[in-house]
């Protein structure tokens, strides 16, 4: 249940979704594949753990591939350049569709994604910084990404370094207060090279999230905040890469940014979607047999 809010677009940057940084034909589809490869190595590696947050990370899948694929600075084989853009992930729970990407960068053999949430393993259901080449931070309570990526934005200003700080937030994360705490620091600081993502589902663990606690209007307090503020269909990979490469060209911003995606938590399988109960669970033979036609087929619909 998607609030009324999200089809307002508040776009203040003169260069937000400009076509020159659209992806060309070639980037498109490979992104696309990107984002199949994270659903179904997710459900691949639930397989393993016997428990996990599929729909979390079917939501943000697209996201995650415009990203590492698409949008930031990273060099593959190398997790700890000091160049590299910084992603850090409130939602830490939807980790399982992140992991195959770090190792798909050659940040940590694939071979350890096998043994995930194994004793001796490196990834659990959450991820840590410490032992997870490619993790920025470690998250597992919810709210407190935000402020750590105002603190890493703030540290590179400090350090005259460039690169652009990317923090992934849940919908029901907006219900915590170091949420709005992060936001004031981040506009009264003007971080302009900090770049915020809702993953807007709708949904969180006990049920829609308007219904827990309203975060309506989203658009309209981050912009009472200060901040710059976007909406984009979160599973539109062409739009979500064209609007996060033109805010990284922004030179002339001179504040943080908070770009609202639309989500539907599930996204893939008809069954999952919108439906809270998926937020943990475990699917049995058949139902993964089904998910997976899916989401395959998610492609040939493109």
């Amino acid at each position: 249940m998607l609030g009324k809010q999200n089809n307002r677009t508040a776009n203040n940057s003169p260069l937000a979704g400009r076509a020159e940084f659209a992806p060309t034909g070639v980037e498109l589809a490979m992104l696309k594949d990107k984002a199949l490869f994270s659903r179904l190595e997710a459900i691949r590696l639930i397989e393993i753990a016997k428990v996990g947050h599929y729909t979390s990370a079917f939501s943000a899948a697209e996201l995650f591939a415009s990203l590492y694929y698409g949008v930031m600075r990273l060099k593959p084989g190398e997790p700890n350049w000091a160049e590299r853009d910084r992603f850090m992930m409130g939602k830490g729970h939807a980790a399982v569709g992140l992991f195959p990407i770090l190792a798909d960068l050659g940040f940590f053999p694939t071979e350890v994604l096998d043994g995930y949430t194994r004793l001796g393993n490196p990834l659990g259901d959450h991820p840590d910084m410490r032992k997870v080449p490619g993790i920025d931070f470690s998250s597992g309570s919810i709210g407190h990404a935000l402020s750590a990526g105002c603190g890493m934005a703030l540290a590179g200003r400090i350090l005259g370094k460039d690169f652009h700080t990317f923090v992934m937030i849940g919908d029901g994360e907006l219900q915590e207060g170091q949420v709005w705490e992060a936001a004031l620091f981040g506009a009264h600081n003007r971080l302009n090279r900090l770049i915020g993502i809702i993953d807007r589902n709708g949904y969180q663990l006990d049920g829609a999230v308007d219904d827990i606690i309203t975060v309506e209007p989203i658009v309209d307090k981050w912009r009472s905040f200060g901040w710059e503020t976007h909406v984009v269909d979160g599973h539109d990979i062409g739009a979500v890469t064209t609007l996060l490469r033109s805010l990284k060209a922004d030179t002339a911003r001179d504040r943080p940014v908070m770009v609202v995606a639309e989500t539907v938590k599930g996204r893939g399988v008809s069954y999952m979607e919108a439906e809270p109960g998926w937020h943990l669970g475990y699917l049995d033979p058949v139902d993964a047999k089904r998910a997976i036609a899916e989401i395959k087929a998610m492609e040939i619909r493109g």
